[in-house]
């Protein structure tokens, strides 16, 4: 971990130390160096609230460090973003409450994506609904989901849930698994959205298992695809140039089936070795602004940048 970081305080660079009160949940070092459309999205964060308020999920793999609604709007601020997509993270199980509170946070410039179970009441998705959930998550990734019938009946089982409400949902991955549960997903009757590149590792090439699958997906309108946390997909910080082609290929494949998020506050889901998955975990430092610059690198076109950071976001979550 670095002994001190950057953050973007009215304008200007300022130091903060591990563990400082004014931020633990990283801030933007960069300053963008493209415009950005009105109304832009970033289309994956996550609300990490007091666990005295937001009891953490007794499963949980890992316990990470807070995450405020006050942090994330200073994070827009310095990236020119207006709109969010707040996702429920594996920590809180079912409950979805920490992302309903940040939602709320940031009013109409909000929406949301849940994990639901068996005791979410169909009340309980009625008033999500209209709270700004738009879709629900399906986090085969986070633990390590490796069985694909496993995978198929838990993607079902959202569906079923969700496919009268006009919601979608959200997988997230490894890039292996999603050969294996093409035919259940491009024949559900409602829009899939991968996360993070679909779980595609840079340093396998574009040819890796999945990724092709992902691509077909992508260009046949089936599925949307977050191309986000480019620091999941790569070694390569802090630009991630391997995960370049990765981008291109997806932009190429369906333009109008593209989004972009930071996946902050940047959660590591892996908690290290000799510790427990009660203790916390710090959060990875990333500076959101060097990798929203990547995006005029995976994207040099402003009408296509548009439509990702705009348009799809728009259609998608119903703003």
């Amino acid at each position: 971990m670095p002994t001190r970081r950057e953050v973007l305080v009215g304008g200007a660079a300022m130091a903060v130390l591990p563990g400082s009160l004014l931020a633990k949940a990283s801030q933007p070092a960069t300053r963008v160096n493209f415009e950005i459309p009105a109304n832009a999205c970033d289309c994956h964060t996550h609300i990490h609230g007091d666990p005295a308020k937001f009891p953490w999920f007794e499963g949980r793999v890992y316990t990470p460090e807070l995450a405020s609604p006050e942090e994330m709007k200073a994070l827009h601020k310095a990236l020119h973003i207006q709109r969010v997509v707040i996702v429920t993270p594996s920590v809180y199980g079912t409950d979805n409450s920490a992302t309903l509170f940040g939602m709320k946070a940031r009013g109409k410039d909000a929406r949301g994506v849940a994990v639901i179970g068996p005791k979410n009441s169909d009340a309980e998705l009625d008033a999500m609904g209209k709270a700004g959930i738009r879709g629900v998550r399906v986090n085969l990734a986070t633990g390590g989901t490796n069985d694909p019938d496993e995978a198929r009946r838990r993607f079902k089982a959202a569906v079923d849930r969700v496919k009268d409400r006009g919601w979608h949902v959200q997988v997230y991955t490894n890039a292996s698994m999603i050969p294996l549960i093409k035919d259940t997903i491009a024949s559900a009757p409602v829009t899939v959205v991968f996360d993070h590149f679909g779980g595609a590792q840079a340093e396998k090439g574009v040819q890796q298992p999945g990724f092709p699958e992902l691509v077909e997906l992508v260009k046949s309108g089936k599925a949307y695809v977050k191309i986000s946390g480019a620091y999941r997909a790569s070694k390569l910080a802090p630009d991630y140039t391997d995960v370049i082609p990765f981008a291109k290929a997806l932009i190429a494949a369906n333009p109008e089936r593209i989004i972009w998020g930071t996946d902050w506050p940047h959660p590591d889901s892996v908690t290290p070795a000799g510790k427990k998955p009660t203790d916390v975990t710090p959060m990875l430092q990333i500076d959101d602004g060097r990798l929203l610059n990547q995006l005029a690198v995976w994207e040099p076109d402003a009408a296509v940048r548009k439509k990702i950071l705009v348009d799809n976001p728009a259609r998608l979550y119903k703003f």
